[in-house]
Formats: structure tokens, sequence, C-alpha cells
């Protein structure tokens, strides 16, 4: 008789949430897997978040993002009574798959979904557009109004072309070093 991996069938599955309850039931599952005696059977969850940065009165503000809201990752070997467990949490509507068949993860798929998570730089989010005018109101340049010829959202630039002794300069700022103009 041959023993089974106890890892074997070990997966990360996506679980449907609703929106805006996804720490709610990360809590309630892992409190519930303490309950219930679970641990060989859940093994984490995570709520994918990537972190993002805007520019707000001037400052750089850190905020984090959900990637998926209303999905949350369960570290997880289903069978009858943890795929039960899982389901009838509070606010979990299901699992990502057919039916009542949870399809796991690839591992290819999650490597990539841990890299965004674990990314040391986030990204800026802006409403600047490529063509649109802005005025500088910080460092050299201030007053001078330009058109936006690039923005960079991983690094928080902007290249705005600025008519300088007659000739179109592109000069490089950051966001917070730029205002619209209405």
């Amino acid at each position: 008789m041959s023993r089974q991996d106890p890892e074997q069938g070990r997966h990360w599955y996506v679980i449907h949430t609703y929106s805006g309850y996804e720490s709610a039931v990360k809590n309630s599952i892992l409190q519930r897997i303490e309950s219930l005696g679970m641990q060989d059977y859940v093994f984490d969850v995570v709520i994918p978040e990537e972190t993002q940065y805007s520019i707000k009165k001037g400052e750089t503000v850190e905020t984090r993002k959900k990637l998926f809201p209303g999905y949350a990752l369960i570290d997880m070997i289903v069978t009858d009574e943890s795929w039960y467990m899982v389901r009838n949490t509070p606010n979990v509507t299901g699992f990502v798959g057919a039916g009542n068949t949870p399809v796991p993860v690839s591992p290819e798929e999650f490597g990539i979904i841990e890299r965004r998570m674990n990314q040391e730089t986030g990204s800026f989010k802006t409403s600047f557009v490529k063509g649109e005018v802005a005025q500088i109101i910080d460092g050299p340049f201030t007053g001078y109004k330009g058109t936006i010829d690039n923005v960079d959202v991983e690094k928080g630039k902007l290249k705005v072309l600025v008519n300088v002794f007659e000739r179109e300069t592109p000069i490089e700022l950051d966001f917070n070093q730029v205002k619209k103009i209405d």
C-alpha cells in the first residue's frame, strides 16, 4: 500500500467574494481554519494588492490597490470538507471554476501575481494625458506652460515640451511639479 503525499493536490485557487468584503472573507477563513481544525487542508488566503502613488495637494500619497476586486486567492487541498468550509464562509459567493469544481491557478499565473504584489516600487495614478497643456508650478520653469509629450506612470514623471527661446524644449518633471490647465 503506497502512502499518499499530503502536499499532493495542494494548489492556489480563486474564490469570488462580495466586492469590498475581501479582507473580511480572509479573516473569516483564517478563523474557521483554526476552529474547524483545517490546518492540514487550507494553508493561506491572499488578497492581491499593489502599491499605487498619487499626487494630492502637491504631496505624493501611497495607497494599496486591490489587483482583483471581489476575489481572493486561497492555498489549499480541495476535499469535500475544505470546499464546504470555504464555500460556506460568509460573503464568499463561490470558487472560480466549472460548476462546483474549483480550477487551480497555474504556477505561472500565480508567479505573475506574486511578482506584481511584491514589487518594491508601485505605479503612479494620474490623469495626465499626452497632448494636454499643463502649467509648471515648481522648479526653474515655474509659470511656463507646455504640452505633455510623455507620461511615465512607473516613475511618476512627465516630459513636457516648453517653448524656451522660441524653440520647443523637452523638460522632465515630477507629477507634483505640473498642474492641468482647465
